[in-house]
């Protein structure tokens, strides 16, 4: 535990789909990252935080809206390059994020060019620095969150896609929720040391998780048959371009390692569709009908007000499309 606790993840009420898409990049960082829309106090920094104790590196680091390029990307000493023979690299926030979470809030308000690099870094997992025939090369492998509040402007299509999961948050919170949302912030407020001590037996479970799916997630394969069901269902969305299936089925596998599968599964693939179609899917709908079957109108109540599709300041996460099925992960109850 850090010496400025973070609030536990096991702790958050709700959110059941934003904390599934989280661990999932987490799990597989190839995926793409996280990006979260919704209005301001969402506590989507809470959540991105969280996530940080569940890695290894348990690193956090926030790239600030008036970044230069430079701060991004670290800088090179040309005149001890020229003059010593070295290469002297100061690191940018790349570096810094090595190992861990990368948070960028309202990152639909940086400048382009600066989320074209920084989702390049993230899809490579290197970050390469060149300057007047001089470079360096570092390991740059973190989970990437972006928020968004779209009222604030839009990302590019182009610069959209690339983030490899979407989730959507919605302010409207029931009473009860927002009750038990705000008691458990007070109660970290006042002592969060005793917060996190007190769910730590839980944050420890969501640890072992995460690493036991990391360590299966080789061994899953990314079979022919499970890419066949992604590619007929993004062409019935509609979407451009294949970033999609590739991140729906490395998506699934990563489903299927958080589930203890040994394979990729139907379920693990209606689990995951709406977090790799939303922010690409057009006018046309996720699939027909034949492919997905009315549900169980009960199904589609959560089992309890307080801990089904809520959030923790935030959010009921955007709906799984007519007829997915989802596997909800058994968050840790309170102690």
């Amino acid at each position: 535990m850090t010496d400025t606790p973070h609030f536990p993840l096991s702790a958050v009420v709700g959110a059941d789909a934003l904390k599934l898409a989280l661990c999932l990049t987490a799990i597989d960082p190839k995926i793409g990252g996280v990006l979260i829309e919704g209005p301001r106090g969402m506590a989507k920094s809470t959540l991105a935080r969280g996530l940080a104790d569940l890695l290894a590196s348990g690193q956090f680091v926030t790239l600030p809206l008036g970044a230069t390029e430079e701060r991004l990307v670290g800088t090179l000493d040309l005149d001890a390059a020229l003059g010593e023979g070295r290469v002297q690299f100061s690191p940018g926030v790349l570096a810094k994020a090595d190992g861990g979470v990368l948070y960028v809030d309202e990152v639909n308000l940086l400048p382009d060019h600066l989320v074209d690099l920084l989702l390049d870094v993230a899809a490579s997992g290197t970050n390469l620095i060149e300057r007047d025939g001089i470079s360096h090369r570092h390991s740059a492998r973190f989970v990437l969150i972006g928020t968004m509040n779209p009222e604030e402007g839009e990302l590019r299509p182009q610069l959209l896609d690339r983030f490899g999961l979407n989730v959507a948050l919605s302010g409207h919170t029931a009473p009860l929720e927002r009750g038990q949302i705000i008691r458990r912030r007070l109660d970290f407020d006042s002592d969060p040391q005793g917060f996190c001590a007190q769910w730590e037996a839980q944050q420890q479970q969501l640890r072992e998780r995460c690493q036991h799916a990391r360590v299966a997630l080789a061994s899953i394969p990314l079979d022919d048959q499970a890419l066949a069901q992604i590619t007929e269902r993004c062409f019935a969305a509609g979407v451009d371009g294949l970033r999609a299936d590739l991140v729906w089925l490395r998506a699934a596998r990563a489903h299927a390692a958080w589930r203890g599968g040994e394979a990729i599964s139907e379920d693990d693939i209606d689990a995951v569709a709406e977090f790799a179609l939303r922010h690409r899917r057009r006018d046309t709908p996720l699939s027909a009908s034949s492919q997905n079957p009315a549900p169980d109108a009960s199904a589609a109540q959560p089992p309890n007000p307080g801990e089904g599709q809520g959030q923790w300041g935030e959010m009921p996460a955007q709906a799984l499309p007519t007829g997915a099925r989802r596997e909800v992960p058994s968050w840790p109850k309170k102690p």
